[in-house]
């Protein structure tokens, strides 16, 4: 007891504070590129629309299964490497791949090329999140761990940010090929940085636990997540989440475009500057929420987002129905921020439930599902509803696609974020006694 004691304690001394919130730093950073090279497609769908005249099905392919498929299969088995292997490095190199590959992306002369290019982010991405999720986890206590992960999940409204102001800005000035290659390049340089001035930390040092070497396979893990209904019900809500959220994503530009009429410069600084203001509250806000009211119970936690998730749907509707374009972006505000209370809370209560050998492949199982739901399904059935809507809407179909996939997606979400609250606190003491490394 006095050895876990005197561990803690030093990982509170000023040194090791400054060290850890380098690392998080940086890996915000990291998430914030990744975000970047993989939403910028957004802003410039309508401007690859106009040049090959695809449907917007292909868009929607484009946004989601090609990048999505490889992305959520292959984290799995990259997790393990993670699990076996040097988080930081793996971090290093997975950046380098799909910074190259975005920047490919402008080059692309048909689809083809382009969905090939998004094939190549998707794998490169792969090798991000799980690790860095493993190495927060080991520089953070569990009574930090949702505020940390809420920081680091506020690299994706920055990326987006980013990418919508940036991306909207160059399509409109310059052409859509240049903005590929303008964000891609300097993930490159990133990628120098993350491997020679981040420190490998120990696993299970934040919670003074001793790493036994023990390597379980994904098989394993896998088996042992899926026993606990609070993880289930937990990663079957934040698909449902991401379906809702990657969908408006991916086509509330070309939703903007085509009801109000407004041009993509204009939507890439109005939607940047939302998702990146209000968004990056929303995570940060629901990881330190969650620390917070999880004091005294985790199941308060997940309560808080199938409230917050509800409210966001409620503010949501009211979008797609007003006739201002600012009205519309003004009441966007509220849902932006409150939609993404889930993220954090999900992936801190995921690392609570695992050995420190299982960390990085469980939160690659969560974000395989996760993408699946979210990524993979969202943003073509999101399409293909548009496409099925244009013969009795017209340039309005894309209004109604986001008003229905809204109605139905969000308190499906709620629904399974408050049924795992009810088995969170069993699961929680479950896998802790069954898995003291």
């Amino acid at each position: 007891m006095a050895d876990h004691l005197n561990r803690r304690l030093a990982i509170e001394s000023p040194a090791q504070v400054s060290t850890r919130r380098y690392v998080l730093a940086v890996l915000v950073v990291v998430y914030t590129f990744n975000f970047i090279d993989r939403q910028i497609l957004a802003i410039l769908l309508p401007s690859i629309k106009a040049e090959f005249a695809v449907n917007d099905w292909v868009l929607g392919f484009l946004s989601g299964p090609a990048f999505a498929v490889f992305y959520a299969t292959l984290g799995v088995p990259i997790a393990l490497l993670g699990d076996r292997w040097n988080r930081r490095n793996l971090i290093a190199i997975a950046l380098a791949l799909w910074s190259g590959m975005t920047a490919l992306s402008g080059a692309a002369l048909t689809v083809t090329q382009l969905a090939l290019a998004r094939v190549g982010v998707g794998i490169g991405e792969a090798g991000c999140s799980p690790p860095a999720h493993s190495m927060i986890s080991d520089y953070y206590p569990p009574e930090k761990r949702s505020a940390a992960m809420g920081i680091y999940t506020a690299g994706i409204s920055i990326g987006i940010m980013i990418a919508f102001l940036a991306g909207g800005w160059v399509a409109q000035n310059i052409g859509w090929r240049e903005a590929f290659f303008i964000v891609g390049i300097p993930g490159l340089v990133l990628a120098l940085i993350v491997r020679f001035t981040i420190r490998e930390p120990d696993r299970g040092m934040s919670e003074g636990r001793v790493d036994s070497g023990e390597r379980p396979g994904i098989p394993y893990v896998a088996k042992f997540l899926f026993r606990r209904k609070s993880f289930v019900h937990m990663a079957v809500g934040s698909g449902l989440a991401a379906f809702n959220g990657y969908s408006v994503i991916s086509f509330f530009p070309s939703f903007l475009n085509r009801s109000h009429g407004m041009n993509v410069a204009e939507i890439g600084v109005y939607l940047g500057l939302i998702l990146g203001i209000a968004g990056a509250a929303g995570f940060a806000g629901g990881g330190y929420f969650a620390d917070h009211v999880g004091k005294t119970s985790r199941r308060k936690s997940l309560i808080g987002v199938a409230a917050a998730t509800l409210i966001a749907w409620l503010c949501m509707v009211p979008v797609y129905i007003v006739a201002s374009p600012y009205t519309a972006l003004t009441l966007f505000v509220i849902p932006a921020a409150l939609s993404n209370f889930y993220l954090a809370t999900t992936i801190a209560q995921t690392q609570g439930l695992v050995g420190l050998r299982m960390r990085a492949v469980a939160s690659a199982i969560l974000f395989f599902i996760l993408n699946i739901i979210g990524l993979g399904l969202g943003p073509p059935l999101a399409g293909m509803l548009s496409d099925a809507l244009a013969s009795s809407f017209g340039a309005e179909s894309m209004r109604y696609s986001l008003l229905i996939v809204t109605a139905v997606i969000s308190p499906w979400s709620a629904f399974h974020y408050f049924i795992a609250s009810r088995h969170i606190e069993s699961d929680l003491a479950q896998a802790n006694g069954a898995n003291e490394d």
